[in-house]
């Protein structure tokens, strides 16, 4: 899998493969998300693509990061279901923490939703652990 920063010609593929992972919600647009993104650290904006041959590269992945000064954020990690179990989600975090390693990030943090067992079960497969916090959250700006 080849991994780069997203570009504003991704978004239509970048929003389908999160419908796909079933990421997207009512309440939050995506494409707004991406363009809030794209304002702060668009660098840490990745995305992993495979040769589909005559058609070209096919984005299969994706992953939004950012760094506070405190701690590393993790968003959006998303993997093509059709191209799951075959690490391209472990290269992607593992292509984030050297990002934000090389930043200065003394640790990665990520929310998952309640009761999504399954990417609990991967981020605890590659390191990561249930800390004892709890998300809170309020929305600022409304999407909708």
């Amino acid at each position: 899998m080849r991994i780069r920063p997203f570009a504003p010609s991704d978004t239509d593929a970048v929003v389908a493969l999160w419908e796909r992972c079933e990421l997207t919600r009512p309440w939050n647009d995506p494409r707004a998300d991406i363009a809030r993104k794209l304002t702060v650290q668009p660098e840490l904006f990745l995305v992993g693509e495979l040769d589909a041959g005559d058609a070209g590269a096919r984005l299969v992945a994706s992953v939004m990061a950012g760094y506070d000064g405190h701690r590393g954020w993790m968003n959006y990690l998303a993997v093509d279901p059709a191209e799951r179990g075959r690490g391209l989600g472990r290269t992607l975090v593992t292509a984030v923490e050297e990002r934000l390693t090389a930043l200065g990030c003394p640790k990665a943090n990520l929310q998952v939703r309640a009761g999504n067992e399954t990417a609990v079960g991967f981020y605890r497969a590659i390191g990561y652990d249930l800390d004892g916090t709890i998300g809170l959250g309020k929305r600022l700006i409304p999407d909708t």
